[in-house]
């Protein structure tokens, strides 16, 4: 437990979850982060990185699924306390979440416990990112639900079991879904949509996917009623 005297809150790294579409960039958000990052992945598309020098990776394959969860939680553990880290990535954590899920099934006397095995793994997985003070960047693949009525809010989240996503993404300061349109990239944050999103960083509700980490610009007064 952290206790904060009253006027005295001292914010920590900033988190952000991302999801979408294969193709529309989440791995490569991972590129604006600055400092010494470490990026666990766990899809295989280490592809996207190749060009970069500044990202330690662990791509974790099949041959390590029988022992994920114990190899992720203590890497992750170790990034967390190293004073030589100051970004995190988790890559695909769809892909995570499936292999956990075969594990705790495989190792399971009682199915109907499965779940709440899995939210309570990723849940405290969570939390061990938020203790680590570090910037933090996980992505995942979207569902596409359909058109939800006339304005289709509500047809996208991210392809995670739901209360393990709700579990998860708890400590996190910002979630949003990244799409193309019309060669662009962009990441939805808005709420008010009905997919997945929230940002507790600013105001912003539609960014720039190269905007991600870029703080909301101060308005003056005056341009405000310009």
């Amino acid at each position: 437990m952290i206790i904060f005297q009253p006027g005295h809150i001292v914010p920590a790294g900033d988190m952000y979850f991302i999801y979408g579409d294969g193709g529309t960039g989440k791995t490569s958000l991972s590129k604006q982060l600055t400092g010494n990052k470490v990026l666990l992945m766990f899809d295989g598309s280490y592809n996207a990185l190749a060009d970069t020098t500044d990202t330690m990776v662990y791509s974790f394959d099949d041959t390590d699924a029988p022992t994920l969860q114990q190899t992720v939680w203590q890497t992750v553990n170790m990034l967390a306390n190293s004073e030589k880290v100051d970004a995190i990535i988790l890559d695909n954590v769809t892909a995570l979440q499936n292999w956990v899920l075969e594990n705790i099934d495989g190792a399971s006397k009682d199915g109907r416990q499965n779940y709440q095995k899995l939210q309570v793994w990723f849940r405290d997985l969570g939390m061990m990112l938020r203790r680590s003070k570090k910037t933090v960047l996980a992505t995942a693949h979207q569902i596409d639900n359909g058109s939800n009525g006339l304005d289709g809010k509500g047809r996208f989240e991210a392809d995670m079991n739901a209360k393990t996503f709700n579990a998860f993404t708890a400590p996190f300061d910002v979630v949003g879904r990244i799409y193309k349109e019309q060669s662009k990239r962009y990441i939805d944050l808005d709420s008010e949509q009905g997919n997945h999103a929230k940002n507790r960083l600013d105001e912003r509700t539609l960014i720039g996917a190269n905007e991600l980490l870029q703080p909301q610009q101060e308005v003056k007064l005056e341009e405000k009623i310009a």
